[in-house]
């Protein structure tokens, strides 16, 4: 089975001033870089299968109306004629049209809900690949940016990018074959290219359809400069609910300690801010959808009446029959309401455009990190070199914070196969030497050699224990049907969970339900199946007793003696269980190294 590398838990999620929405010139061009690629991957003869169904079931949609329109004129026409004889024809033309429409519409609907759930899975799998490789789900809490809280950037923010995208792509495509259709429709209606205002006459060739564009063109225009705010309002308040369920979920995982502390009505207190923020954001957005509203409102009931006024002239005049004067009238209405796509989607577009942007912010920050562009400041980053050699070596080692200030300075040691040594003294340096090895801190200079493949098993303070049955929390990350029956049950009962056994194919949250110190054993069980020759532990042991400390020490000797053992502990019980000591020694304000002999009381059986 591989090694895991687990680092200690990733920091809150930043409590940072939301920035204004990201106005890039190509923010499409940006966008099909982000999600165009589904239609160029493995499946894009799927995608493209699907995507030119949902097109053609639009283009029948479009049918539909036209269909009406036509019908419409002739109803009218025969009720101005008072033709009974033609409703028997004209009701039965009604019910091929509405059973067209049910089939055409319950076609489509089924198409653009697979295309939208096959899309956002194929971009939902590519951020996940990014985030979950090579310790960027930790590595980028660091990074200086709008990134924060990606889960739900990728649970939430990619559903919105490829649902909202198909809608209104299709609503788009749907609007501009209306246009064009009811375009045509409309300059047949509007008869001779002569109009008469006022005893003069103007040549103007499908008046009716210039009127349209002109008032369709007044109502977008208006709409979009009152929907400005809109965008900066959708932005804020979709930041400031990620930042309430990320408090939620963060109170959730730590309930145990939450309750021992009594520290409810602190986190009370932080749930209020965090929900007073997203109130704030709320009104903002609600602010911003009145302003749109009060004109689109008034502009709904005026589209409906201005066609007919528009015609009525005519109709009057005896010019044209009222069964074109209310074709003409629907007409006129299908075609401003195609012109009108911006005004009533410009809601949409909003939200769906702070979710592309906070994708892409997303996918930015896991980009530079898996490109070696994520330090600030020019800082030097720290080399990894992968050896055939059995050893871990640190040449010239400087470790810094991500903002260049110095953790530890000029670190040259070598660790051969089978040695053990014991890092000890300031804390904060440890953890980040631990974070270094395992490629989880990149911030510094110098090297790191490293012995080859996944040969290190990592151990932090408390191991990582997944959702899901105990015997896989125990095999983690391996698969625990892969693994010899018995083994399992014969790793717990030496690490001294023999009591656990019966519970092995119990589904728990087993963070919350076993103690640290049966967590600890846990770990080490884990290392039992693993069986590797280098060890790293950071404060493994810190939670049992003298005697379980012991226990698991002596475990590690008797069952790894030809392995490596490179432990951070901070209490001088364990040097017994070491060779070497790197002492790390505050020096001028610098966190220098001191290497020194340890006289282990344990020894390796096989050297007794």
């Amino acid at each position: 089975m591989d090694a895991v590398a687990v680092g200690p838990a990733a920091p809150d999620a930043p409590q940072t001033p939301v920035k204004e929405p990201q106005r890039p010139v190509g923010f499409l061009r940006r966008f099909v870089r982000l999600a165009g690629g589904y239609w160029g991957g493995a499946n894009r003869w799927h995608a493209l299968a699907l995507t030119g169904l949902v097109v053609a079931l639009t283009v029948c949609q479009v049918v539909v109306p036209v269909a009406v329109n036509i019908w419409m004129q002739r109803l009218f026409d025969a009720l101005e004629q008072k033709a009974l004889g033609q409703f028997g024809g004209l009701i039965g033309a009604l019910a091929v049209i509405i059973l067209a429409n049910v089939l055409i519409t319950t076609a489509h609907l089924r198409a653009k809900r697979r295309l939208q759930v096959s899309w956002r899975a194929w971009l939902t799998k590519r951020v996940l690949e990014d985030w979950m490789q090579g310790g960027r789900h930790y590595l980028v809490t660091f990074l200086p940016g709008e990134h924060d809280n990606p889960d739900g950037r990728i649970a939430e923010d990619i559903r919105i990018t490829t649902e909202y995208a198909v809608d209104l792509a299709h609503s788009l495509t749907y609007s501009g074959l209306l246009l064009v259709s009811f375009t045509q429709i409309l300059w047949t209606l509007s008869g001779s290219p002569w109009v008469h205002i006022d005893g003069m006459e103007f040549y103007i060739p499908g008046h009716l359809v210039w009127i349209a564009l002109i008032y369709a063109a007044i109502g977008t225009s208006v709409a979009l400069l009152l929907g400005r705010p809109l965008v900066r309002a959708v932005n804020r308040r979709q930041t400031y609910e990620a930042n309430f369920r990320f408090g939620l979920v963060h109170a959730r995982e730590n309930a145990l300690a939450i309750s021992l502390l009594h520290g409810e009505a602190d986190e009370r207190r932080h749930f209020g801010g965090l929900w007073a923020d997203l109130r704030r954001a709320w009104d903002r957005q609600t602010n911003a959808l009145c302003t749109i509203f009060y004109f689109t409102t008034v502009w709904s009931v005026l589209s409906q009446a201005f066609p007919v006024l528009v015609a009525a002239p005519r109709y009057i005049a005896g010019t044209i029959s009222l069964g074109i004067l209310m074709q003409t009238a629907q007409a006129f209405q299908q075609m401003v309401g195609a012109l009108s796509w911006p005004i009533d989607n410009l809601a949409k577009v909003a939200e769906w455009r702070a979710s592309v942007e906070r994708v892409q912010s997303l996918k930015d920050a896991l980009d530079s990190l898996r490109d070696g562009t994520v330090l600030e400041g020019g800082t030097a980053r720290i080399v990894m070199e992968p050896t055939d050699e059995a050893l871990l070596a640190f040449h010239g080692l400087t470790v810094t914070n991500p903002d260049g200030r110095p953790v530890l300075c000029d670190l040259t040691a070598e660790i051969p196969l089978g040695d053990r040594v014991l890092i000890s003294g300031d804390p904060g340096a440890a953890v980040k030497l631990f974070k270094v090895v395992a490629g989880m801190w990149p911030w510094g200079s110098g090297s790191v050699r490293l012995p080859p493949g996944d040969a290190i098993f990592f151990m932090p303070q408390r191991p990582y224990l997944p959702i899901g049955t105990l015997r896989a929390a125990v095999t983690y990350p391996g698969d625990p049907a892969m693994v010899v029956p018995g083994t399992v049950e014969a790793a717990m009962r030496r690490v001294g969970l023999g009591h656990l056994v019966a519970r092995l194919d119990d589904a728990e949250n087993w963070e919350q339900v076993l103690a640290a110190s049966e967590q600890q054993r846990l770990g080490f069980a884990r290392l039992l199946l693993h069986r590797p020759q280098w060890i790293f532990l950071q404060e493994a042991t810190d939670a049992l007793d003298a005697r379980g400390e012991q226990e698991m020490m002596r475990l590690l000797l008797e069952e790894f003696p030809t392995g490596t053992l490179i432990t951070i502990g901070h209490h001088k019980a364990l040097d017994n269980y070491h060779r070497r000591k790197l002492a790390l020694e505050v020096c001028d304000g610098v966190i220098t190294v001191h290497d020194a002999e340890l006289a282990p009381q344990v020894i390796y059986p096989a050297a007794q």
